[in-house]
């Protein structure tokens, strides 16, 4: 087997990144996933591991802990949803994607197993399913110390929610996969928690009082210690460029002085998190320090030229737009903003829209070749009603060709709405190619 072979075979199940809901919370549970993994020889057990939830910036907070981790000497298996480029990017060692053969290999000696798998279930194992186990095969075949887990959608029911984790970690929730989820921050928050463990320590970044409140519940019912980013970890802001940011966190175990790579508040927050886990860990104060200044995470508030200045940023609901509007004013210096957009239909545009149409000149929205990408009319209409001058664009190329013909050297392009949308425009800033999917199939009932 190839790796396209592979990677049609996988996408051949259905992918619920691609076509969420389906009766998440009415037909889901984990049994399917915990005897595929029984029959895999159970290679998500004997492995530290750092299990991280929420709605925004658990990507950017797994990618330092990782880091801080493969610093400090151990060999660490990184997993992440969703890519940006490639579906290897979902699952490192160190920092090594998994290679097409291995990808190729482990595909292989999983089929047999998936396919006893579902012929034992009603329906089948889903796409996500087969990519969490697929990660946790390839980091005991490459003798992984630590495995950080981010989870795709939730986390009760999430397929990464079948380990016993050293520390959890739960990032800011907000509003987001209302759909699926719940609709309120309480529901969604609930959700995120079902990831918690009896015993297992907790670190939380700021939440929300709904969200919080949650939380503290969840911990105190499993006697989990809860450790608060902002109350028990805090953090004083030592400068910025448009590059990086220097920080001084105070965690339980000392004082941490670094300069990420990443800007925006939202970054200073997942780091003080990644801290508190990385102190639960025993991490060295030097190999945090380091790990946190060395941590790559493409595609958030992410530079791609310069003259006219082009930024690609994953924002995807209404308060990670909110946080990109104020990290443009704070860290940006510019004469015109320009707007490129494209939403996913799933997600709540109109929250999207209400951050964006009060800050931007000029909006040109487009779409991304997912299939769940809004259509780009109906996003420009939301952003007639806030009298923005607005253009809609058929594919990307188109967007970034007409923003760049349309910005003097000193304006702001920004790219944003959905990390599928970031995607391209990386791809056509760059001249690089990503990988297309067109046999993906709709979830089977």
């Amino acid at each position: 087997m190839d790796y396209r072979k592979a990677l049609d075979y996988v996408l051949s199940f259905a992918d619920f990144e691609r076509w969420p809901g389906a009766g998440y919370a009415e037909r889901w549970d984990l049994a399917r996933m915990e005897e595929l993994l029984k029959r895999l020889g159970s290679p998500h057990k004997n492995r530290k591991t750092v299990h991280i939830a929420g709605s925004k910036g658990k990507g950017s907070t797994a990618a330092m802990i990782a880091s801080a981790l493969n610093d400090a000497g151990f060999r660490t298996g990184l997993y992440t949803s969703p890519h940006l480029h490639t579906m290897r990017e979902r699952i490192r060692i160190g920092d090594e994607l998994i290679t097409e053969q291995e990808f190729a290999d482990v595909v292989a000696e999983m089929e047999p197993h998936i396919e006893v798998t579902n012929q034992n279930w009603e329906g089948t194992l889903s796409t996500f399913e087969i990519l969490t186990a697929l990660a946790f095969n390839h980091f005991q075949k490459t003798g992984a110390d630590f495995q950080v887990l981010e989870t795709g959608l939730g986390g009760r029911l999430d397929a990464t929610n079948v380990t016993i984790p050293d520390v959890c970690v739960l990032t800011s929730i907000s509003l987001d996969h209302t759909a699926v989820l719940g609709d309120t921050i309480a529901a969604i928050a609930t959700e995120k928690a079902g990831i918690i463990k009896p015993g297992v320590t907790v670190v939380s970044s700021p939440q929300v009082e709904e969200a919080a409140e949650v939380i503290k519940r969840e911990c105190s019912e499993k006697g989990a210690r809860l450790i608060k980013v902002g109350e028990d970890i805090t953090w004083q802001e030592q400068g910025a460029s448009t590059r990086k940011q220097s920080v001084e966190v105070k965690g339980l175990n000392g004082k941490y002085g670094f300069a990420i790579p990443l800007i925006g508040e939202h970054q200073i927050e997942n780091a003080a998190t990644a801290v508190g886990a990385l102190e639960i860990l025993d991490v060295k104060n030097d190999n945090i320090v380091f790990g946190l200044e060395s941590v790559r995470w493409p595609g958030r508030l992410e530079i791609l030229r310069e003259n006219p200045l082009l930024i690609a940023d994953g924002a995807h609901n209404g308060d990670s737009a909110s946080r990109l509007v104020e990290s443009l004013k704070e860290y940006f210096e510019f004469d015109r903003s320009i707007l490129i957009i494209g939403t996913s239909a799933d997600k709540n545009s109109s929250a999207m829209v209400a951050e964006f149409a009060p800050f931007f000149d000029r909006v040109i929205t487009t779409m991304s070749q997912h299939p769940r990408a809004t259509d780009s009319s109906q996003l420009a209409a939301e952003f007639d009603g806030y009298g923005v001058e607005v253009k809609p664009t058929d594919n990307v190329g188109q967007a970034v060709t007409e923003a760049l013909a349309q910005a003097g050297k000193r304006d702001l392009i920004c790219a944003t709405g959905s990390l599928f949308l970031v995607a391209e425009v990386i791809e056509e800033a760059k001249g690089i190619s990503g990988e297309r999917y067109p046999s993906m199939e709709t979830p089977r009932q």
